[in-house]
């Protein structure tokens, strides 16, 4: 289960043999069942995911008890309330499992105390804290200036193995479209 973790650290940073098998002592290893919760709105963030198997959804819920989702995150994917995690105070988001996962859970303990005594650690969440706030960038980006056709075309090019897992209502939350668009864009690009 830590070997997928493992490499994709060594993706971006070098860990020593000693590093490698400090690391394993911070995380706490979680399965969960398709459509458990990893979260539910209102309750504190108390670990971040990093997902080894399988596919997480996080989404807010409107007033209409329309489900709009924030983010989907499948092997080698990191996930979490950043903002409940990060500060302690209740999160807005659910994250679900879509799949059945398995997941290497941090704590907001650990992840300081690894911060610490692990400094290549700091390097490795900067680097992905700087990917991920481009990424961020982009999709807002993307969800202003690109038409319907041009965000599917976007997910399809960058991430294709997701528009095989994920439902197609899942999917058009994501874009925020509805499932007639996607259906009727799948049906044009075929």
């Amino acid at each position: 289960m830590f070997k997928l973790l493992l490499q994709h650290i060594q993706e971006k940073v070098t860990l020593t043999d000693q590093e490698k098998t400090q690391l394993e002592e911070y995380f706490i290893v979680k399965k969960l069942r398709k459509r458990q919760y990893l979260l539910q709105e209102g309750e504190v963030c108390k670990y971040m995911a990093f997902i080894s198997s399988g596919v997480l959804k996080s989404y807010v819920i409107d007033e209409k008890g329309v489900e709009t989702i924030n983010f989907i995150g499948w092997e080698g994917w990191w996930m979490a309330d950043s903002y409940s995690f990060y500060t302690g105070e209740k999160g807005i988001l659910n994250i679900e499992a879509v799949e059945d996962a398995e997941l290497l859970l941090l704590s907001k303990e650990k992840y300081d105390l690894m911060m610490i005594t692990m400094p290549v650690m700091s390097t490795y969440f900067r680097i992905l804290y700087e990917r991920s706030l481009a990424t961020k960038d982009r999709r807002i980006l993307s969800n202003i200036a690109f038409n319907a056709e041009e965000k599917y075309t976007q997910v399809l090019t960058c991430y294709p193995e997701l528009v095989d897992r994920i439902p197609q209502h899942l999917l058009a939350s994501y874009l925020g479209l509805t499932p007639e668009t996607v259906s009727r864009i799948k049906n044009k690009m075929k």
